[in-house]
């Protein structure tokens, strides 16, 4: 576990209950400041865990919820915490297009700076929905300002993933400058690719399987990123109508999710996407985009 990019990240997609994709019985974004939030109580209370585990994290801000609350962003910068965009409006790459995501992103770095008085250099799509037909969008992410990015997901899912895509960091070399992209960290078992690290996920495998993997992970000289919702702690949050397997990986097993989190770090040093950054991740292999293909430079 000697390499650069061999450490545990542990980051938050800041959001509030309601912002669930594909899902008939998500609210508009029309209807989102009618709704009663429960981000403030649910995202305080990581926060807590955070300095009584005293860890510092990547926080991938939705920029509604930093125009709506902008002093919970400034609660996480005033405790050392990563600041970063989730963009504005929650909504799939690749169904909204290049254009309107372009303009969701470059709104929500200037909402969210506004708001923490820091720059922010990270980007994470909701969804991880970045696929080999959103070409555009190393270069749409890069033309907004940001510095690195951390949506690909190297694997199916349902939100559509990027098989064949790097399963390790590496450096985008786009028109519009150069990104560092931190992939999501799958691991193996029974001879498949899967994720372990976030989500219903981490709160479905057990415990002891979560550890193993990213020990392996870092073994491999791969970051383990792990990523969580602030609503995956607040079991008490309303939930929303939708089919059995979605309600079961949404919902299941909420009360386990602040005893793993709280095992992780005692277990596993973490760290921020920035402090990697400036760091020096070391050497990443050379990516640009070609047509709808991730090649080697």
């Amino acid at each position: 576990m000697g390499t650069p990019l061999a450490r545990c990240v542990f980051s938050v997609d800041v959001e509030d209950w309601f912002h669930i994709l594909d899902v008939p019985a998500s609210p508009p974004y029309e209807r989102w400041d009618a709704l009663p939030s429960r981000v403030e109580p649910a995202f305080r209370r990581m926060l807590e865990i955070f300095s009584d585990q005293n860890v510092q994290v990547t926080l991938f801000f939705l920029g509604w919820v930093a125009e709506r609350f902008p002093q919970l962003v400034r609660e996480a910068r005033d405790a050392g915490h990563e600041i970063a965009s989730h963009g504005m409006r929650h909504e799939l790459v690749y169904r909204i297009g290049r254009e309107r995501f372009q303009q969701d992103i470059t709104r929500a770095r200037k909402v969210i700076e506004d708001a923490a008085g820091v720059a922010v250099r990270g980007y994470r799509a909701p969804g991880f929905s970045v696929t080999a037909d959103t070409p555009w969008f190393f270069e749409a992410v890069a033309a907004a300002g940001y510095a690195y990015d951390s949506s690909i997901f190297p694997g199916e899912r349902g939100h559509g993933g990027w098989p064949g895509a790097l399963p390790v960091p590496f450096r985008v070399r786009t028109p519009m400058g150069d990104l560092v992209e931190f992939p999501i960290s799958l691991g193996r078992l029974l001879g498949r690719d899967m994720y372990f690290f976030g989500g219903g996920y981490l709160r479905f495998f057990p415990y002891a399987l979560i550890h193993g993997k990213a020990r392996q992970v870092l073994r491999e000289g791969r970051p383990v990123v792990f990523y969580l919702h602030p609503r995956e702690i607040d079991p008490g949050h309303p939930r929303l109508p939708m089919d059995p397997k979605r309600r079961f990986m949404t919902y299941h097993n909420l009360r386990s999710t602040e005893p793993k989190m709280r095992r992780l770090f005692n277990d596993l040093p973490m760290t921020t996407f920035g402090a990697i950054l400036d760091e020096g991740p070391g050497d990443l292999p050379d990516h640009r985009v070609e047509g709808a293909t991730a090649v080697g430079a």
